[in-house]
């Protein structure tokens, strides 16, 4: 873990934190991400996206109605103060046991109160040689939540898709890692500005970066 210079690594520990989920196997979430629509609200059609909202009620999920997503131009420079809507996570997806698992392991690990409402993003960036993929086009930024997770599903033919972490956006980054499949980034929001660099593919064929980012408060409204 990297830490703030003249801070504990305990101190931080509470801020920022990288876990591999063990009881996740990220093949099965693989085939969902091969059906998500388009993002209508960036430019060049290089970004796919779902988003679903839940509580943890003991060991299980409850999914919660459809709503909007909703940030202000403070947090969102590039699409703030703008009423997003986007379809919803497949039903055969939020069934999975391995779902399950990355939601808990979110709020168990951010010690979320009961019944805090979480919103789960599903996000695919795709490149081409002709046209490189922006996991944040907003740039450095925060969401305007409490908590963030970003969960790697699976990089497919590219380079770049480094996740830096930032006491302050002039600063250099504190954190600055290439998540792997499995690796699971929790963010103490109100503390960490956060980005990620742009991929680029290794070959001339498509390249993919699937990620979950789910985030507490969800940002969703009815």
């Amino acid at each position: 873990m990297q830490t703030v210079q003249g801070s504990t690594e305990l101190e931080y520990a509470f801020l920022f934190t990288l876990r591999k989920v063990n009881s996740i196997t990220t093949a099965g979430f693989k085939p969902f991400f091969d059906n998500l629509p388009v993002d209508p609200y960036i430019k060049g059609k290089y970004r796919f996206r779902r988003l679903s909202r839940f509580i943890v009620s003991g060991d299980k999920l409850i999914k919660l109605p459809h709503g909007y997503l909703f940030q202000s131009r403070e947090y969102n420079p590039l699409l703030g103060d703008i009423k997003r809507e986007f379809a919803e996570l497949e039903d055969a997806l939020i069934e999975l046991d391995i779902f399950k698992n990355l939601v808990l392991a979110f709020s168990d690990s951010c010690k979320l109160h009961p019944e805090a409402e979480i919103g789960v993003h599903q996000i695919r960036t795709t490149c081409t040689p002709d046209n490189f993929g922006n996991p944040a086009p907003e740039g450095i930024h925060r969401d305007g939540t409490d908590f963030i997770g970003i969960f790697s599903v699976d990089r497919s033919n590219i380079q770049g898709g480094e996740t830096h972490l930032y006491t302050a956006k002039k600063e250099k980054p504190v954190f600055n890692k290439i998540l792997n499949p499995g690796e699971l980034l929790l963010i103490n929001d109100h503390k960490f500005f956060h980005y990620t660099t742009p991929i680029k593919p290794v070959s001339d064929d498509l390249g993919t970066r699937d990620v979950f980012v789910l985030t507490s408060p969800s940002l969703l409204s009815d």
